[in-house]
């Protein structure tokens, strides 16, 4: 039995999407799981849409999300002698002949086929043409399809799918620009490069018994297909840019973890029992074909950021204040080149990566303790910030800036040592403190904050908030 070799395909006319993201990830765990080969090849040959941006963009979303590729980038603008030579291997057999036939011809047979109810499919009249060639006219070339009979995908995910014969129709292989179409590229390319089986959309599906028989008639057999299941939008409808992010970099801007966007998208069809955690070391053991589902799967944000925020909460500190300085950048926390200090940096990620289901998040709930003022919340303020409290605060100021070390256990010892000096109770303390340090009410730890801010910003913070008290 050959080794499994599977490819992506995609071609380079815009972002890398979700749907392309799932496809090139349940082919390349189907490669790691069965010890086969990933191909990565680019599809550009619709030069006009084309472009290194794009190039670069696909690159990089597969990057992001760690999947590495064993052969490629190979683009199918550097094979373009191999499609002709397959083409005129087709034309000696008699199996392709060449099309004169203008878009404006073809337009008005389709618009008259339609009128008629018939199907608009291309009548075939160029394989019976004879005399001169017409001059002037670079002629495409059609593939001879046959028109009785049937043709079978035996598909390893939606089972046997039959197509008749003759609703297809003669399809263009190289266009009068000499380029290949879609279906001829795709499979001389999959018949040269030995791939074993093709794991892609199911949109893709009618085009394959249209493959299927191109491969015969170039006397290759077909690899082995598999459709994968759309994926919808949360209204059921297929996904697209309107319900938000689709491109796989805007996920890494908004601030995804690559392990939890790739553990999300496994389990975007594909499921193994009721287990939504997965490693990839474990995905690549338990991936199998037979495991991905025939229905529709129905992408769900709300998941998406459950997940992400358990990466969140179990990611190595370092990596995570690590990728959280390009956000603080962002906010303008940082300053561009401005570096903070590394342990203060960590501290920042456990205080807050309980709360945050994002780095993005997590920089806007930092905001309060990069920044030298802050602005209160009114509504807060009138509620915690009272004139009854400016004595405690008269006295925790002091007690804040004398402590020997700025550390959990010095504040503490001085909190309750106000505490006990004015007889509040530690909530009645702790709240009005917060408000004061964040402009918030809600926050980590009042000594996680502390901490935090240092000791100048939180002296001055409770100097200025005696200020706001009424």
């Amino acid at each position: 039995m050959s080794p499994v070799r599977v490819r992506f395909a995609p071609s380079p006319t815009g972002y890398l999407h979700i749907g392309g993201v799932r496809t090139a990830l349940f082919n390349w765990l189907f490669a790691r799981h069965e010890k086969g080969v990933f191909i990565l090849r680019i599809e550009d040959t619709d030069r006009e849409r084309s472009t290194p941006e794009a190039i670069q963009t696909i690159l990089d979303g597969l990057k992001w999300v760690g999947l590495d590729w064993d052969e490629g980038p190979l683009y199918q603008t550097a094979r373009l002698a191999l499609y002709k030579e397959h083409a005129a291997r087709l034309m000696t057999d008699g199996k392709a002949y060449h099309c004169y036939c203008s878009e404006e011809e073809l337009e008005a047979r389709r618009t008259e086929a339609l009128a008629r109810k018939e199907l608009p499919k291309y009548d075939g009249r160029c394989s019976r043409r004879s005399g001169p060639v017409p001059s002037g006219i670079s002629p495409a070339v059609r593939f001879m399809a046959p028109q009785t009979g049937q043709t079978t995908v035996d598909d390893l995910i939606k089972g046997q799918v039959t197509f008749d014969n003759a609703q297809l129709d003669d399809l263009i292989i190289l266009r009068s620009n000499g380029l290949p179409t879609y279906n001829f590229g795709a499979v001389v390319d999959d018949a040269v490069m030995r791939i074993t089986h093709v794991i892609r959309g199911d949109d893709h599906l009618n085009n394959t018994p249209r493959q299927i028989l191109l491969y015969r008639a170039l006397g290759y057999d077909p690899p082995q297909f598999g459709h994968l299941p759309m994926i919808l939008g949360p209204d059921k409808v297929k996904l697209s840019k309107r319900h938000g992010a689709t491109s796989v970099l805007e996920y890494e801007e908004a601030g995804y973890l690559p392990e939890a966007l790739v553990n999300y998208l496994v389990r975007l069809g594909w499921s193994y029992g009721d287990q939504e955690v997965f490693a990839v070391p474990e995905m690549i053991e338990k991936f199998t074909l037979d495991r991905i589902n025939k229905a529709p799967a129905a992408f769900d944000p709300e998941k998406l950021l459950w997940l992400n925020s358990h990466y969140l909460k179990h990611a190595d500190v370092k990596r995570v204040a690590d990728l959280l300085v390009p956000f603080l950048r962002r906010q303008g926390l940082l300053a561009a080149h401005g570096q903070p200090d590394q342990t203060w940096l960590e501290r920042l990620v456990k205080a807050f990566r309980e709360r945050s289901r994002t780095l993005l998040e997590m920089a806007q709930q930092a905001a309060p303790y990069c920044q030298d003022s802050i602005a209160v919340d009114p509504e807060a303020a009138t509620k915690f910030l009272t004139a009854s409290l400016k004595p405690a605060f008269t006295k925790l100021i002091p007690a804040l800036d004398q402590v020997p070390s700025f550390e959990h256990d010095e504040l503490e010892r001085a909190f309750k040592s106000v505490i006990a000096e004015t007889g509040l109770s530690m909530g009645k303390l702790a709240q009005p403190v917060r408000v004061a340090l964040t402009g918030r009410t809600a926050s980590p730890g009042i000594f996680e904050v502390m901490m935090l801010l240092g000791r100048q910003r939180t002296v001055a913070r409770l100097k200025k908030a005696i200020d706001l008290m009424r």
